[in-house]
């Protein structure tokens, strides 16, 4: 098998290591991401729990037009806070670091720029995933 050069390796991590963005422990997603699901089910429960209720008051005077108008209910849309982030390569991560560092004064925007622009070139190269051996 073929070294790889410390360069290449560089710019592989950045292309395909992935960082997690949504501003939270990346661990916790595994707990968060099952509640968010449970919470959007439970809410879609409730919401059904509630026009049951409301349609029992009245339920002899117009049984037959309570069954229609749960028929015809459309699921609620899955809120936003129970749709998945994908996480973002690592490339794209340093940069907004780098730019973020910048714009609150943290670093001398001459340095800030030649460190985009090495991740910016490391970033332009296409990965390509190493030759398997035969066999």
């Amino acid at each position: 098998m073929a070294r790889i050069s410390p360069q290449r390796k560089k710019e592989l991590s950045y292309a395909r290591d992935m960082r997690n963005n949504y501003g939270e422990n990346d661990k916790s997603s595994r707990k968060n991401i099952p509640r968010m699901k449970r919470r959007a089910w439970r809410a879609d429960r409730r919401r059904g729990r509630q026009e049951l209720a409301s349609l029992a008051v009245a339920r002899d005077s117009i049984a037959g037009a309570g069954e229609e108008r749960l028929g015809a209910r459309v699921p609620a849309r899955v809120s936003w806070r129970s749709r998945k982030v994908p996480d973002r390569p690592l490339g794209e991560q340093v940069l907004e670091r780098l730019s973020r560092r910048v714009r609150l004064g943290m670093d001398h925007p001459g340095t800030a720029a030649a460190r985009i622009g090495k991740v910016r070139r490391r970033r332009q190269r296409q990965p390509s995933r190493a030759p398997r051996r035969p066999g």
